[in-house]
């Protein structure tokens, strides 16, 4: 069976950590789009180990897949792994052929085209991986993949065509001589043919690359278990998200069967969980309906100075979750829960079930809310507009909720659901109720241990 895993946020949710947990059971671990602008921390024996792009299941020493929706920087998928054995594991780790490479191009011109839309304040925030361009190029079928590396007449065709129209981007569009750029190999044809065509190499001798949809299915007719991973979140999904502060890819279920080549048959008959944090985080611009706080430069017309957010508060909740990025270590923006992006988030996915992670971060505060729907234009709405203009003008409406106080969250991991405070029950409760999916498992601190296991999706 699949065990689909989606973030039903912005991202930060706490997804990996939920693969590790459920990871147990599984044999083959996907991940089905996006690229290394993921952070996964998964904490196991008190060793953190930060992932990007390998699946979170190596971590169980699970077999990992990038899958053809994924855009694969082999620079970073390397130095990962050598990482990992560093620390003592031994990922396996298999790239769909049909996945998308990441060329040290696309890093520079996604750094280029952020500085210019910083200009206008249209910043999306990207943590300038070369994700959006690489999924421009996928689009606009002049891309490289995979399968690509591993034959060099093939390699050095798909160069020739594709450099050139990058070089004449940066210098003729963006007025930038590539000469005076940090890596100025990034435009040359011999020098990336060189270094990809040794990647290309390298995947082949290691037995690496796959056919991404027969590799799963083969696993699944074995009768072994998937669990399909995503990165980042359904509302910076690309088409039901918040666009343009999206992502390029879709992070939602739907994407799980556009990105691993298993049908929706597959995945709809299997599990879909969605992880909810406790309350919200975001990295970068646009509309936050329930933001308590504000963060210099991401925030839309915040001034640190002069804006009367509650900044004690969001600077308490952001300590207390390390509400920094994985990846880039930007401070992240924190707001309450929004009950009307879940809404939406449910509609979109099809949660079977739920996984509330971060609700210790939130003990101790004597009242907790949520926005619990929108004033838009006047007028109540219990669910996201569809364009992020309008949810621009969304005002939250707040439900309270009686705090609960900071207990021995390991021991209540320990001793089950019913330990936890009883105030934080019915917040998980009504959490539940509102987006009809039960709730499998509630995490209490950053461990594999310090997690509340309610339901376990393959009994």
């Amino acid at each position: 069976m699949t065990v689909t895993i989606v973030g039903s946020q912005l991202g930060d949710e706490g997804k990996g950590g939920v693969v590790d947990l459920y990871g147990d059971a599984a044999d083959v671990v996907a991940r089905y789009q996006g690229g290394d602008n993921a952070g996964h921390t998964v904490v196991h024996d008190g060793t953190k180990y930060e992932l990007s792009l390998v699946p979170s299941g190596a971590v169980r020493g699970k077999i990992g897949v990038l899958g053809n929706g994924c855009v694969v920087n082999p620079r970073t998928l390397f130095d990962e792994i050598t990482t990992l054995r560093e620390k003592g594991l031994d990922p396996d780790v298999r790239v769909a052929e049909r996945a998308h490479v990441i060329m040290p191009f696309h890093r520079v011109l996604d750094g280029i085209e952020e500085e210019v839309k910083s200009e206008s304040d249209q910043e999306v925030g990207t943590t300038g991986r070369g994700i959006g361009p690489t999924y421009e190029d996928k689009a606009g079928r002049r891309g490289v993949r995979i399968g690509d590396l591993l034959d060099p007449d093939i390699l050095r065709e798909r160069l020739e065509y594709v450099v050139p129209e990058k070089r004449a981007l940066v210098e003729d569009v963006y007025g930038v001589d590539v000469d005076d750029l940090d890596d100025p190999d990034a435009f040359d044809v011999e020098a990336l043919f060189e270094e990809f065509s040794e990647f290309g190499r390298r995947l082949d001798e290691e037995g690496m690359t796959v056919n991404a949809s027969a590799f799963l299915t083969d696993a699944m007719a074995d009768g072994q278990n998937v669990v399909l991973e995503g990165a980042q979140g359904t509302i910076i999904d690309i088409d039901h998200g918040n666009y343009p502060y999206v992502t390029s890819s879709n992070p939602t279920a739907g994407g799980a069967a556009a990105g691993t080549g298993l049908s929706p048959g597959v995945i709809g008959d299997g599990e879909i969980i969605g992880i909810v944090k406790a309350y919200l985080t975001r990295v970068g611009s646009g509309p936050l309906p329930t933001e308590l706080g504000g963060v210099v430069g991401d925030t839309p017309g915040y001034d640190e100075e002069t804006d009367g957010r509650n900044e004690e508060l969001a600077t308490y909740i952001r300590e207390e979750g390390g509400e920094y990025g994985t990846v880039t270590g930007r401070p992240r923006r924190v707001g309450w829960l929004d009950m009307p992006m879940l809404r939406h988030s449910a509609r979109v996915n099809g949660f079977t079930g739920l996984a509330v992670n971060h609700v210790d971060v939130l003990a101790g505060l004597d009242e907790v809310k949520v926005g619990h729907s929108y004033e838009l234009d006047g007028e109540e709405t219990l669910t996201m507009p569809s364009t992020t203009e309008a949810w621009g003008r969304c005002e939250a409406t707040f439900k309270s909720f009686d705090g609960w106080s900071d207990v021995d969250w390991a021991a209540v991991a320990d001793e089950g659901y019913e330990a936890i405070p009883e105030n934080a029950r019915t917040y998980l409760e009504y959490i539940a109720d509102e987006l009809d999916a039960p709730v499998y498992a509630v995490g209490v601190g950053p461990g594999r241990e310090e997690t509340v296991v309610v339901e376990n999706p393959y009994e």
